[in-house]
């Protein structure tokens, strides 16, 4: 039982770290967060197996781990609010062509973002050639043309 509470709470921990830090450290990984994500990971191991490094007590984590998560996602479905508490909505950074900044100063984007978004999907060159642009979900920014 103390490992699945361990599974449990390692979990919880992660997904409340994950979501403090935002949407954009999930969409760009850049060397230095690549490196973080291994060291979380193998702090995640050590916390959630202990000394016990059986197979045994490897699935019992490993399905913790996944009951726990499909567990979250159905609360997620089932209840909007707390599905909207624990997976962001998406957010408009650009609305009929203006910048909206104070939304971009909070999820750290630039107009750099939003123009190299921009160029990669589109061919855009200039921000004055972009109608809408959103934060999604994932982190990635979907851009509307004029």
């Amino acid at each position: 039982m103390d490992l699945i509470a361990r599974a449990l709470a390692v979990y919880l921990v992660l997904m409340l770290l994950f979501r403090i830090t935002g949407k954009r450290s999930l969409a760009q990984v850049s060397t230095f967060d690549f490196v973080l994500l291994l060291v979380v990971g193998e702090a995640t191991q050590q916390a959630l197996l202990g000394d016990d490094f059986s197979i045994t007590t490897a699935a019992i984590v490993i399905a913790t781990l996944l009951v726990v998560d499909r567990g979250a996602d159905y609360l997620g479905y089932t209840f909007p609010k707390l599905g909207r508490a624990m997976e962001s909505v998406p957010l408009i950074l650009m609305n009929d062509g203006e910048l909206l900044r104070d939304r971009m100063r909070r999820v750290q984007i630039t107009e750099e973002d939003i123009l190299a978004s921009a160029r990669e999907r589109h061919g855009i060159e200039r921000l004055d050639q972009v109608k809408y642009a959103v934060l999604e979900q994932s982190g990635g920014i979907s851009v509307i043309p004029r």
